[in-house]
Order: C-alpha cells, then structure tokens, then sequence
C-alpha cells in the first residue's frame, strides 16, 4: 500500500494491513478509552454527594477532583516506556483489571482521606490504559487514512464517554448512592479484559533496553512536584513550602532531561521534541486541556446547585459537547488533508475560545440555549483540534516509540487538566469565599458551594434564601471569570498553533508528508 513502509518492512507492514481483526481490535481498545472517559466524568456530577456524605473541606474536594490527574500525569511517561518495553497488551490487560479493582475502592471510600487515596491509586492503573490504546492504534494501522479514521473514532469514543458518564452517572445518583457511579467501571473492564486478551495483539520496541528506575522516580517527582507547587500557589497565593516543592520538581524534570540524552536507550527519546509538528502539537493538547478543564469541573455544580437541575438533566444537558465532538473527530482526518493541519486545529481552537468567552454572560438564571449552544461549539472545536493533534504525534515518530509518544500526548492532557483544575478552580474558589452572607452563616458554607447548600437546609427559611443567593451569586461570577480566563488560553493557543504547525501535513496514502524528522 505504501511503497516507502513496505522497503523497510514488507512482511511486518503488509501482514498488518490486512490484518482481518483490526477494526474488532479497535472496538476493544476504545473500550479502555470509555472506561477512562467516563471516570472523569462522572466525578463531576457526584461531588455535591461526596460533600454532603464525605464532608470534606474546599481544599480536600479539589484534591478529590485533581490527585487522580496528577498521579496519571506523574506515571503517563514510564508506563508508556513500560509498555513499548514488555507488551502494550500485556500493560494493558493489567491496568484494565487493577482500574476496576481500584473502582471499588473509590466506591466504597467512607472519609475523605480514603478517597483521595484511592483516587491517586486509580490514577496508577490509568496511567496504564491511555497510551498503550494509541500506541497500539499506531501498530494495528500502517495504512495512513485509516489511521486517521481510526484515530477518530477513539477520540470520539473518549467524547462519547464524556456524554455516556454523565447521562449514566445521573440516573445512577437518582437510584443509588454516589458509590455507584464508579461500579459502572466493572463490566466495561470485564469485556476489555477477557475480549482483549483474545483480539488484541502484542507489540513492543524490540530495541528497547532496560526500564531506567532512576528515569521513572525523576519524572515522578518531577511531574508531581511541579504540578502540586501550581496548584498550591494559585489555592492560597505565595508560601515558601510549595515554592520548595516546585524547585524540586522542576530540579527532578532537568535532571530527567539531562538523563535522557545520555541513555542509550532513554525512557523518553528528548530529540521527538526537534520535530516542530510534535511539539506545537504537544503544546496545543496541553493549553487547550488547561483553558477547558476548569470549566468542566465546575459546570456540573452550576446546573445543579445553581440552576436546581436533577443530576440525570444535568448529564443530559452537557451532551451537546459530545456530540459536537463525536462529529468533528470522525471529520477530522479528511478535513485536515482537505485543508491543513493548522487550519483545522487552530480553527478548532479559535471556536472553542469564542465559545467559552460567550460563557461569561452566564448568569444564574441564563437560559439553556446560550448554554447548549457553547457547549455544542466546544465539543466540535475540541473534537477537530484533539483528533489531528494526536494523528501528527503519532505519525511524527517510529512505529517503536509509539508508546512513548503516546504518552507524551496523554501528559500534555493529563497535566493541563490538572493545571486547569488547579488554576481555573482556585479563581472560581477564590471568587466565592469573597462572598458577603448573612449573619450567622456556618462557615461551611464559605468552603464550597455543595457546603453551603447543606448549611442551608438547617437555617431558618429567610436566613436560608439570603445565604443561597449570595453563594450562587459569588460562585457564578467566579465560573464566568474562569471561564474568560480560559477564552484567553484557547484563543492564544489558536494563534500559537497557527505559526507551530505551518507546514505540517498528514501523512497520505503513500506514506509522505508526515514530517519526520
């Protein structure tokens, strides 16, 4: 099919290409994809049930919403040098089985302190799943359009999670307690698990070398350090303790780097960083994640505890975001040969920025149209911009390191999400303890807005209303500032990716224009 990849491969290429099982092979690992997507989602939806159950105080409910991103963005990197060392599959498989395993303990978490616990702990398993599905992708597909297509479909997958989490996790909240939105991990995992132990096949570096321990703790303390010391600072302004932490992080990712280009066989090979294409990339994935996560996490809380909607409407009205996503991912490949790769994505981008600054006249009784209609906007921009960034990062590098790369690209994800829950979070946080409520108000009701409902329901009726109307009032103008905050980001990212990709191509059927370097 590709006459350059069958000179350097013919047999390993061909036998892949036609491959009978590829797209059966496919459906099992966006499997994993779904089961990830839905887990980050329906957190949102169970926080004010986790506060009133667990009771824990604003900063315990970010670390909630956060630890798991930062654990995943912590081990993205050696499980994804992991897997290119001892099977993609077999990392798989483990992870699949541990992240339901860890679902149970999520469920069944009865303080705080366990939860987060198991939430980091969920965060290891997950760390596993993301980048063996893509690098396994880039194994299972040598032809380049159906890549992209297949490329598509597990970012529409991810979308579709998105939407399947909330919807599900709604009806569930109605019917059960809050545990029960992280059971639905269980058969998802069962069907990966024993479906892909018989589809999928095996791929490694077969050039790897050792898995470098020394690598792996760099970029952990790296990562973590660094991550924390963000959210840290922008929760409760300067301190010396977690500018310390920072330093250390950022000592550790030096000298990660530094470790990186000496090894012979490196856990991340630091030259994929020369390739222009790879690295805006990159960098597209991570402001984007960082401009939109914020958002994500407190919109949720907004049509719920704002806008008094059921937990199953709340999860309905957030599907125009995936279904705009699911319909531009499944695109995205052609558009982007039609055109170009920087005008899908920056174009993407550009609409995901308008959209979240028309989120800034949100107000507390704001109708759903302007609503449905951001959102819809969002999952289009996001889904465009998501599926070609990940087609150019993995056609960027050999089929070997596609685990590494992978993670690369699961990373830029993982930790702008933790960033943008850190950053966005702690102004919409910021902005609401300001608030001015009546005398005599718990001070509960000034750690979240799920703390402050709850304080309501013992006070009396007129002192009640006062303190509801004043917490969502604040809490509302702390959305809509995060939210501008975050039209800011995706709007200069748009820009950025303009320039950074000029030039970049998908590769075509006859395996040119991927710019390799």
């Amino acid at each position: 099919m590709t006459g350059t990849q069958q000179r350097t491969a013919p047999r390993e290429d061909t036998a892949a290409e036609r491959r009978p099982g590829r797209w059966l092979a496919l459906s099992v690992l966006v499997l994993a994809v779904l089961l990830v997507a839905v887990d980050a989602t329906v957190l949102g939806l169970a926080t004010p049930y986790i506060s009133e159950d667990l009771k824990p105080s604003g900063t315990q409910l970010l670390w909630i919403g956060d630890v798991y991103s930062f654990v995943i963005a912590g081990f993205l990197v050696s499980m994804g040098s992991l897997g290119d060392r001892i099977g993609r599959k077999k990392l798989l498989l483990i992870g699949a089985t541990a992240f339901g395993a860890l679902s149970v303990l999520n469920a069944y978490a009865t303080t705080p302190e366990l939860m987060i616990a198991a939430r980091a702990l969920l965060g290891v398993a997950g760390a596993t799943l993301m980048p063996a599905t893509l690098a396994l992708i880039r194994n299972l597909f040598h032809d380049p359009r159906e890549r992209s297509l297949a490329i598509g479909i597990w970012g529409a997958t991810a979308s579709a999670g998105t939407a399947v989490g909330p919807v599900a996790g709604g009806f569930l909240l109605e019917h059960f307690w809050w545990g029960s939105v992280f059971l639905i991990n269980l058969p998802v995992m069962a069907v990966l698990v024993l479906v892909g132990s018989r589809l999928l096949p095996e791929s490694r570096n077969p050039g790897g070398g050792p898995w470098d321990l020394v690598s792996v703790a760099l970029s952990l303390v790296g990562m973590i350090g660094v991550v924390y010391a963000v959210k840290e600072l922008a929760s409760h302004g300067f301190a010396w303790p977690p500018v310390a932490v920072g330093l250390l992080g950022a000592a550790a990712l030096y000298a990660f780097v530094r470790r990186q280009l000496t090894l012979t066989a490196p856990l991340l090979d630091m030259r994929l960083f020369r390739n222009r294409g790879f690295s805006g990339a990159v960098l597209a994935d991570l402001l984007t994640v960082l401009g939109l996560s914020g958002l994500v996490f407190f919109l949720s809380q907004y049509l719920q505890l704002v806008q008094g909607r059921r937990p199953f409407e709340a999860g309905l009205a957030e599907l125009p975001a995936a279904i705009g996503a699911v319909a531009a991912g499944l695109v995205a490949g052609t558009a982007a040969r039609r055109f170009s790769v920087r005008a899908v994505v920056s174009g993407g981008l550009a609409a995901v920025g308008l959209a979240l600054a028309s989120l800034t006249l949100l107000t507390e009784s704001t109708g759903y149209p302007l609503l449905g209609g951001a959102l819809l906007a969002v999952g289009v921009g996001a889904g465009l911009s998501f599926t070609v960034t990940a087609d150019v990062i993995l056609s960027s590098v050999p089929k070997e390191q596609a685990g590494a790369a992978s993670a690369v690209s699961e990373t830029a994800y993982e930790l702008g999400a933790a960033l943008g829950i850190a950053v966005l979070g702690s102004i919409v946080t910021g902005v609401y303890r300001g608030f001015t409520g009546p005398a005599g108000s718990p001070a509960a009701a000034r750690e979240s807005l799920g703390g402050a409902v709850e304080s309501a329901a013992g006070l009396p009726a007129d002192t009640a209303d006062a303190l509801l109307a004043a917490a969502r009032g604040a809490f509302v103008d702390g959305l809509t500032l995060a939210a501008g905050a975050g039209a800011v980001v995706l709007l200069a990212t748009a820009v950025a990716a303009w320039f950074m990709l000029r030039g970049q191509r998908l590769e075509d059927g006859d395996g040119g224009g991927s710019g390799h370097s």
